[in-house]
Order: C-alpha cells, then structure tokens, then sequence
C-alpha cells in the first residue's frame, strides 16, 4: 500500500483548521487503497491554532502536528514538512480550503499513470482578488519568468503532489533563504498542471498582505536571477559615459569660449542623479550580500519546540 504525505502549513488558522480537518477526513476516507500521513505545521500562530491541532491529532490517527519555537514563516514549514515525511507521493496544501482537498483523488491517478512526476495546481482566475494585486501578481510572473531560470506558471499554487524523487530533491537544496515556486520549476521533472476555478478562504483573512507579497517577490528574483547586477552595472556603465561626455563638453567650451560653466541648479541635479544611481546599485548588490551572509551562517531553518510524533528533526 503506497504512503501519501500531506504538509499543511499553519499560522493563526484557528477559524479555518476545523473544517480543514472535516474536508479532509472525507477524502482520506474516499481513498482506502491508500495510507495517509497529515503533518500539521504551527508556524508560531498566536491564537489557538496549536490547540486545534492538539485536538486534531488526538481524533485522527493518521495526523501529526510540529510546532515551531517562534514565526519562521511559511517556506521554513514547508521545509519542515518535506524533511520529515516519508510517503510515496508528498503533497504541500493551505488548511484555509483554499486548496480543495478533494483534487487530490485525480492528482494520484495522474501520477499512478506513470507519465509525470507531479501534479501541480493554478487557478484559472483570481476571483475575489483585489484588481491592483492581481496585476502586480500577473506582472511579476511574466517577469522571473524573462530573467530566470525558474519556471513559473501565472496562477500557480504551492498546493501540489509529487513524487518521492522530487520531494528528496526539495530536501536536499538546503538554501536558506528560499522560494519554493522558483525551487519547483527550478529543479525540472515532468510536471502536470491541473486548473482549477479559484476558491475564496473558508473563515478569516490571508496573512499575506501586499507589502509581504512584494518582499516575498524581490527574495524569488533576488534568489533565482542575476539580471539586477546585470542592471546595476549596465547603470554605472552608462553613468560613467555621460559623465565623460559632460566632461569633454565642459573642457571644450572653456577651450572656445573662455567662460566656466555657470549653473548651481543643473550641477545639483546631475550630481543628484548620478547619486541616485549609485545608491540604486549598492542597494542591489547590498540585497546579493545579504542573501549571501545569511547563506554562510547556516543557521536552521525552523525549531521544533513541540510535537505529537516522535522521530521528527527538531532543527532543520
């Protein structure tokens, strides 16, 4: 009997886990032929999420919870699923329904016909989505998709099943500061989309506002492109070339006409503007060292301060 994981992330789902929990029973139910292992991450939730899930765990012997010593954000709990499921078939979802549950009978039999390797989720339309951040959403994957190697489908959901090969793969690139749409496009295998219309959260607000939104973009271009120092530099080149030119117009206008260039004004703002520039590039590279000062440090990705399950990794 082959073994299916199931990583659901959790912060402050307090209003959502139960009816997760019923949804999800029922498919576990419809699908005998096969044995279940649900891993409940507490992301450092502040409400009474941890002990839903306490609950949960009690009721259902195929659920497990982790939880973390403080918030170390949604890719940590992903990775803390992935290094500590064992299934088959390993399978990432959302506990606010927005990832219906009952997808997953058709994404096994897509992956029992043997011709890809996952089955990955995206929604056809972004109902409910307020229209300023569906367009930065749409803007942002056309984008890292032209300056990356990251295969990234416009609407695509973290909830996905795939096979044991890929989730060890998952596992085994270890970076700290991580991407995980960037990471499964990056790394390749033989992927199915299946689209789905999209479903608005079953209780509550999302946690991603759009100022996460917009960090969590600049780390996935930031982690799986180099085209911003490309930038950077294209910029300090050009700069420099004007700023030759402006010195050549100034030494030849005082060779014919014998007066100094006159002009407070226009000497503030080219000196504003090349300025600017520097500090626009500094700043991209600074974002390059950053990434890589955390790389070095190698500090873990996620504390277990608790769990239901033993034989779980404690730090990762």
């Amino acid at each position: 009997m082959k073994k299916i994981s199931l990583i659901v992330p959790c912060y402050n789902e307090e209003n959502c886990l139960l009816a997760f929990d019923e949804k999800l029973s029922e498919v576990v139910g419809q699908m005998g032929d096969y044995e279940f292992e649900v891993f409940y991450i507490n992301d450092g939730s502040k409400d009474h999420t941890l002990e839903i899930m306490r609950q949960i765990c009690k009721k259902r012997d195929y659920a497990c919870y982790l939880s973390f010593s403080r918030n170390f954000g949604k890719e940590a709990a992903m990775y803390a699923g992935f290094s500590n499921a064992d299934g088959d078939y390993v399978a990432v979802m959302d506990a606010d329904l927005q990832d219906p549950p009952e997808l997953l009978p058709d994404m096994v039999k897509i992956l029992e016909s043997g011709e890809y390797d996952s089955v990955a989720t995206r929604r056809i339309d972004r109902a409910g989505e307020p229209p300023i951040r569906s367009f930065f959403a749409r803007m942002f994957y056309r984008l890292i998709n032209k300056i990356s190697d990251a295969d990234i489908v416009d609407g695509a959901r973290d909830y996905r099943l795939m096979k044991r090969e890929m989730a060890d793969v998952i596992v085994a690139m270890g970076e700290q500061n991580r991407f995980s749409k960037g990471i499964f496009g990056w790394i390749g295998f033989r992927t199915y989309w299946y689209a789905f219309e999209n479903v608005k959260r079953a209780a509550g607000e999302t946690k991603w506002s759009f100022w996460k939104l917009l960090k969590y973009s600049l780390n996935g271009i930031v982690s799986f492109s180099q085209v911003p120092l490309g930038i950077a530099s294209w910029m300090g080149m050009a700069c420099t070339g004007i700023s030759l030119a402006a010195i050549v117009f100034i030494v030849i206008r005082k060779l014919i006409f014998g007066d100094p260039v006159q002009g407070w004004a226009s000497n503030m703002c080219v000196m504003i503007f090349i300025g600017g520039v520097q500090l626009f590039c500094l700043g991209v590279i600074g974002q390059y060292v950053g990434k890589t000062y955390a790389e070095t440090k190698k500090r873990p990705h996620y504390i277990v301060s608790e769990c239901s399950k033993g034989q779980i990794k404690k730090v990762g």
